[in-house]
Parts: C-alpha cells; sequence; structure tokens
C-alpha cells in the first residue's frame, strides 16, 4: 500500500512539473515601441493589415493603459521603469542625460569609460542602472544557460531593456549607421558583422531610401487635422551630418530592427534552448524628424502602417521557429510623445516660457540678502536647482532652512505648479502632490529644489534659446498586451503601473521578479 501511495504521489508530481513546463514559455519576446500612442492605434487601424496589430489586439490580453507614476518621462527613465519593475528614486535612471557642476559637463547616463564601442565611438554599459532587470534574472534562474539579447534604434533602450547580464544589446549608430554595440557584452554573433559590411549594410544602402506616401489618397483621411496634404519625398544622403539621426525617426527604422530580429530567431539560437530566452526589441512610434512640427501628419500613419507589417513579419518569423503558442509576446509603449508643435501668435490657450537662468539668478539675490554676498546658487538642470552646497557648509548654515527658503521663493515665479525640496524627499515629508516628484528623482545626485511646471509652460534654454516641448498633464495613451503562450484573449478596460509589466514577464518565467521591483503580478496573466 505504501509502495502504491509512493508511486501515485510520484505520477502526480512529475505531471505537475510537466504541466508547469508546458505552461512556461520557451521565450518571451518584450516588444516596446518608443512613443506608442494608444489613440493613433484606434484611429489607423483601418490601414493595419490582419496579422500585426490587429492579431495581437484581437487575440492577447490588452490592458487599456500603462501608467507611470512620475513625470518628465523619457526614454531612458521610462525603459529602466518597464524592466526593472521600480521607479527612477530605485532604479537611478532619471533621463537620457546628467550633468556634472563640477566639471560643467553632461554626458549619456549609460557614459562609462571603462568600456569601448563596436562598430560606435561611444562608451557605454547599463552599470549605472541600480537595478536588475527581467533578463538579469532570468540569467541568474538559468545559471546563464537562457539567451537574453535586445534589438533598438537607440543605446538608452537596447542597453537598459538588456540589463547587465545579457548576451548582448545593439543599436544603430548615429554616425555610421552600423549596428552597434559596448565591448561590456562579450557576444557578437557572426551574421551582425555580415549586415555591417558590404551590400546588406544601411550606409550602402541608405541614398536608395526615398520616404514617400505608402497609402492610396483616400486612406489618409484617419486623421482629420492634417494641415498639410500635398504629396512628399524625403531622401537620405550618407554624407549629410545627421542623416542617419533622421533616418532612425523614419518608418524604415523599423524594418531595420524587424529584419535583425529575424535573423536572431531565424540564424540564432534563440528559443531553442530547455530554459527561456528574451529578445527584447524595440520599435519607433513618433512622427518624422522633418514634420515634428507639426502633431497631425500623414507621416506619422506611414510610420504606423509600416510599424504594423513590421510586427507581423516578427510574429511570423517566431511561429515558424519556434511557435507562438510557446512565446509570450509582451507589447508596451514608453510613456511619452514628442513633438514641436508651433502654436501661431494669437492661438496660445494658456501657459508661458520659464527661464531657468533668470530664476537662478533672481534666487541667487534673494539668497545674498538674506545670507550675505556670496554665489550660493549653482545653476539649473532638468527641472532642479543646485544651490552651492560647500558655500552654505563653510558658512555653517542649515542646508534644509536654506532649500526650504528657496524653495518658498521659486514658487511664486509664473508657471511653477509647485517646488519641494531634496530634504522634504529625503525625510518623507513629501505628499501626494509631490510623490510624482519624489518617484522620478534619486537621492544621490539629485538637486536642492525641484519644480513642476504647470500645463501649457515650457523651459527655454536661456543660452542656445531652445524650447522645451510644451507641459502637458494628459496622459499619453499606452496600452499593455500580452499575447501568445495560450493566453484567451480578454480586453480590460483599466490602467495598470508601469512597474507591474516585470513582475508579471518574471511570473510567468516561474523567476524572481528583478530586486528593486515591489509591485505583484497581474492577476491575469498565468
Amino acid at each position: 500500500m505504501r509502495k502504491f501511495i509512493t508511486s501515485l504521489i510520484t505520477v502526480v508530481v512529475a505531471a505537475s512539473l510537466q504541466a508547469q513546463q508546458q505552461h512556461t514559455p520557451k521565450l518571451v519576446v518584450c516588444i516596446t515601441i518608443d512613443q506608442l500612442r494608444g489613440d493613433y492605434l484606434e484611429y489607423l487601424k483601418s490601414s493595419f493589415g490582419e496579422r500585426g496589430f490587429k492579431r495581437i489586439m484581437n487575440e492577447g490580453v490588452v490592458y487599456k493603459h500603462v501608467q507611470f507614476e512620475f513625470s518628465d518621462i523619457d526614454m531612458a527613465s521610462s525603459f529602466a521603469t518597464l524592466f526593472t519593475g521600480s521607479n527612477p528614486c530605485y532604479h537611478s535612471i532619471t533621463g537620457n542625460k546628467r550633468y556634472d557642476f563640477e566639471k560643467e559637463l553632461e554626458t549619456s547616463s549609460l557614459y562609462d569609460a571603462h568600456f569601448l564601442g563596436n562598430y560606435t565611438h561611444l562608451n557605454f554599459s547599463p552599470k549605472n542602472l541600480l537595478a536588475s532587470t527581467i533578463g538579469d534574472e532570468l540569467k541568474l534562474a538559468s545559471k546563464g544557460a537562457s539567451q537574453v539579447f535586445s534589438i533598438a534604434p537607440e543605446p538608452e533602450s537596447a542597453i537598459i531593456s538588456a540589463g547587465h547580464a545579457a548576451d548582448g544589446a545593439f543599436w544603430i549608430d548615429d554616425y555610421n549607421g552600423k549596428w552597434a554595440t559596448t565591448t561590456f557584452y562579450k557576444n557578437i554573433p557572426s551574421f551582425l558583422d555580415k549586415l555591417n559590411i558590404g551590400q546588406e549594410s544601411l550606409s550602402s544602402r541608405l541614398s536608395s531610401i526615398s520616404f514617400r506616401p505608402m497609402l492610396p489618397e483616400d486612406r489618409y483621411g484617419a486623421l482629420p487635422y492634417v494641415a498639410d496634404k500635398k504629396s512628399y519625398n524625403y531622401s537620405f544622403n550618407e554624407k549629410e551630418v545627421g542623416c542617419y539621426r533622421r533616418f532612425k525617426t523614419s518608418p524604415f527604422v523599423n524594418k531595420e530592427v524587424s529584419n535583425l530580429a529575424i535573423q536572431f530567431i531565424n540564424q540564432g539560437e534563440i528559443g531553442s534552448h530547455q530554459t527561456a530566452d528574451l529578445l527584447c526589441v524595440t520599435f519607433y512610434g513618433g512622427n518624422f524628424e522633418d514634420v515634428l512640427d507639426k502633431t497631425y501628419t500623414r507621416e506619422v500613419q506611414d510610420n504606423y502602417f509600416m510599424l504594423d507589417k513590421s510586427i507581423e513579419e516578427l510574429l511570423d518569423a517566431i511561429d515558424k521557429k519556434v511557435g507562438l503558442n510557446k512565446t509570450l509576446v509582451v507589447v508596451s509603449g514608453t510613456g511619452y510623445y514628442t513633438d514641436n508643435e508651433i502654436v501661431k501668435e494669437g492661438q496660445e490657450v494658456t501657459g508661458g516660457i520659464f527661464h531657468p537662468k533668470r530664476c537662478t539668478a533672481l534666487l541667487n539675490m534673494y539668497l545674498m540678502a538674506v545670507y550675505g554676498q556670496k554665489n550660493w546658487v549653482r545653476g539649473y538642470y532638468d527641472h532642479q536647482i543646485f544651490l552651492d552646497r560647500k558655500n552654505i557648509e563653510n558658512e555653517k548654515l542649515d542646508l534644509a532652512v536654506i532649500q526650504s527658503k528657496a524653495a518658498e521663493f521659486v514658487a511664486e515665479f509664473s508657471g511653477v505648479q509647485q517646488a519641494t525640496t531634496d530634504h522634504s524627499l529625503r525625510s518623507g515629508e513629501w505628499n501626494e502632490g509631490s510623490a510624482a516628484l519624489r518617484y522620478g528623482t534619486y537621492h544621490i545626485g539629485r538637486g536642492d529644489i525641484i519644480i513642476e511646471l504647470q500645463p501649457g509652460w515650457s523651459i527655454e534654454n536661456d543660452v542656445t534659446g531652445q524650447k522645451s516641448n510644451v507641459k502637458r498633464n494628459n496622459a499619453v495613451i499606452t496600452p499593455l498586451i500580452f499575447f501568445g503562450s495560450g493566453l484567451k484573449p480578454a480586453r480590460l478596460e483599466r490602467s495598470v503601473y508601469a512597474t507591474e509589466i516585470a513582475p508579471t514577464v518574471t511570473n510567468a518565467l516561474r523567476i524572481r521578479a528583478p530586486n528593486a521591483c515591489s509591485d505583484l503580478p497581474l492577476t491575469e496573466i498565468r
């Protein structure tokens, strides 16, 4: 009897393990669409085929909106949040750039002089990302057996989505158009070298690419506010400065990304191991550089048309080689959208221009009147004012008090919604109103006063005269879709937090969530 019970338990456990192994995907493909707009997916769906966006939205689990808990989102801060499951206050990537007031130098958040570039002169690594990613946890769980690769137009999205333990991260270099990487990663497949040389390279093909309307005239009615309805024909010349930067905002960049991703599927070993593999793919969903001064354009509709085809080709390749029933596809956006819309004089609704240099000069004069004739303000960077802490320390003044007085002064400026202090964010004195400022900043290197502008206001660089985008409080609708791996279709009319995506993916992989992640997996994805 005891032998029979033991045998029965063995069969049940084996069956349970087999069912779990079948349920765990062989491959996870994270498709992140930079500047994806969910409203455009609805407006432009008549131009889509049946096997791209329509397929994943009809057959996947669709959440209406991904909500970020901080403002002033950009590529680096968005990707770090999506792939670590934590906010910048934990992972430390608060933006694409950082500024060193000691050296008076702006650098990339990923700059690392210890590593060289392959097919690029840039020195990058993920070492400033202070939290583990989905790929890192997969590598740890599999003892390195799983493969993790990322492909993207930009280095920030490629490196951050790959993480620290990945096999490789690849992006298109701004200066030579090659698929570039950093010596931090050790694995460069032979087919990538072939793509970078000879007739297959982008530099060899660039002059033959032209961006013309891709749809019949009567198919461009989805965006009724398009003002410029004339035809266009944009060309690309490799001898022009910035040609690859410009190309990367065209619909054709997504074709380059999907082609390389398909190479990894067809020629690589990804999706063929006993443990799951991870492929992170970034597409571009923004407007074309030449028309960034217009919000509604035919060019952006062409971009979504091409993006739909690229997703279709990628899904078909996955299905043929690995099987979509064995693959979990995760599609999300980045929560922001860039344009440089020009508002004609007399059409302004609200807002104005905030001048940081004037603000810091007046603040310094105020602090001089209170504390004496010294320079108390070092400068302004990225919505933050930095005080001269050395002078404050030398005068034996209370930093928290000076920060508080400075914040009260700055809060009186036109266009300032609120100003809070580093001390209040560190000491836990922040409230619901300043929560976004706490989540979106990192305590080391943070400014002394953190500013939020009112809607309709922009910031002008007093040195270059360049204006930032107009501040808008309304969210960029960013859907989240889980597709494949035996999931049943569902449409959920609710928002999820960006920090909930990473633990949901790791839960599907049956591994730990990234180490700075505190959210639970979404219950609908099992």
